[in-house]
């Protein structure tokens, strides 16, 4: 990695602010909103991801075929690169079901006004901080820059709190030599985070997985913190669909979302499976990642817990959490506490928007779990997913 690195994420960034500004954004909305109505029999599902751990449930619902078991036509899934190709494509209609940062889906929803909703959780917990071979403790963090793929991320979010908590200041507009107590936060395409901690250009990142397996089988970072550990069972990923499918093609959007939430129960059971099915060992190859790599975050030994026990990098044994899980239920106390947390959070670009949203109508403006419930309860209920069968709950963040 280099500085045209950076500032290859920083033009990302930047454009994908603009897809999002007012007069920008209105010519694919009214391309979207113009586009002719398809028949419910013939639409296809178009599903577009992002090569992380994340896409897990979208990438097993298509290599099992429970789109089509549903009785949906489905295309072969579309890779981008960057969160700004994905969702470029989502905006424009290219594809109609994505995963997509549960920050961002906050920012795409009322910073922009874009028709599009939560329709179900992809996953939880799945992502970590890595850090540089000497750094043992937050505070080793002061002076240094750590890395995270996106302003608008849970990531951003978790990594802030946990800085501001251990003393630091977050720095996101670097000018000049970081202070003892100061932490730059850049943003980096995910791939770029390992190689960027080996040349030594940054001190650590916090993303999704495997790239902290991918640090760790490389031997270049260990994990000091699992995200999951500190806020429990938080989203990372959720499914994000058009507002005009859901409305105009409510059937068709059951199925693709029975299909997904059935996908989900199928990974929490087959985990050895779902390493082998994602990896680019297996055709047709849907991540370049490593199977080795994989299964290290999909099925790990139980030999890990004790030892991520030992450094600190899990603190509440208690919780008992997996290194990434599958639990679709959009809970509305998260969505809550997350849009009050990223008003702390610093990003880049306007977020006044925050200021004035009331977390619990905004939660209920963005997410439309009619279709999830049903798919639960025909699974068996929240039970199959090894929770109490109450569509609620307390959120826990513990530093």
């Amino acid at each position: 990695m280099c500085d045209d690195d950076i500032n290859h994420s920083r033009r990302d960034f930047l454009k994908l602010m603009g897809l999002f500004a007012g007069t920008a954004a209105l010519p694919m909305q009214a391309s979207l909103a113009q586009t002719k109505p398809e028949n419910t029999t013939t639409k296809r599902v178009r599903i577009g991801y992002i090569p992380i751990t994340d896409a897990t449930p979208l990438l097993v619902a298509y290599q099992n075929k429970l789109f089509e078991k549903q009785g949906l036509q489905v295309d072969p899934p579309i890779l981008f690169r960057s969160w700004a190709q994905l969702v470029e494509a989502f905006l424009s209609g290219s594809v109609n079901v994505i995963h997509l940062l549960s920050p961002m889906a906050v920012w795409t929803r009322f910073g922009s006004h874009f028709p599009a909703k939560i329709v179900a959780w992809n996953h939880v917990g799945g992502s970590a901080l890595t850090v540089a071979r000497h750094i043992n403790s937050l505070k080793d963090l002061g002076g240094k820059q750590v890395a995270i793929p996106f302003w608008y991320s849970v990531h951003n979010v978790v990594l802030q709190e946990m800085l501001r908590n251990a003393g630091l200041k977050v720095i996101t507009k670097q000018k000049g030599k970081l202070a003892a107590n100061e932490v730059g936060v850049i943003v980096l395409p995910p791939s770029d985070m390992p190689p960027a901690l080996l040349s030594k250009q940054i001190s650590g990142y916090l993303v999704a997985e495997p790239f902290n397996a991918i640090a760790e089988h490389l031997k270049i970072g260990k994990i000091l913190r699992f995200t999951g550990d500190v806020w429990k069972k938080h989203a990372c990923c959720v499914v994000y669909m058009h507002e005009k499918d859901l409305q105009q093609h409510p059937e068709w959007s059951q199925k693709v979302v029975n299909g997904i939430v059935e996908a989900q129960l199928w990974c929490r059971s087959h985990r050895a499976e779902v390493a082998k099915l994602i990896s680019r060992e297996h055709k047709p190859r849907l991540t370049p990642h490593i199977h080795a790599v994989i299964s290290q975050v999909v099925n790990p030994n139980p030999s890990r817990q004790k030892f991520y026990l030992s450094t600190g990098a899990i603190k509440h044994a208690a919780w008992q959490d997996h290194r990434i899980d599958f639990q679709p239920y959009p809970f509305e106390s998260y969505t809550v506490e997350l849009i009050k947390r990223m008003r702390h959070t610093q990003v880049e670009g306007n977020s006044a928007f925050l200021k004035q949203l009331n977390p619990t109508l905004a939660a209920r403006q963005l997410v439309d779990d009619r279709f999830v419930k049903k798919a639960i309860q025909k699974l068996g209920g929240m039970k199959a997913f090894g929770l109490t069968e109450s569509f609620t709950r307390q959120e826990i963040f513990q530093l």
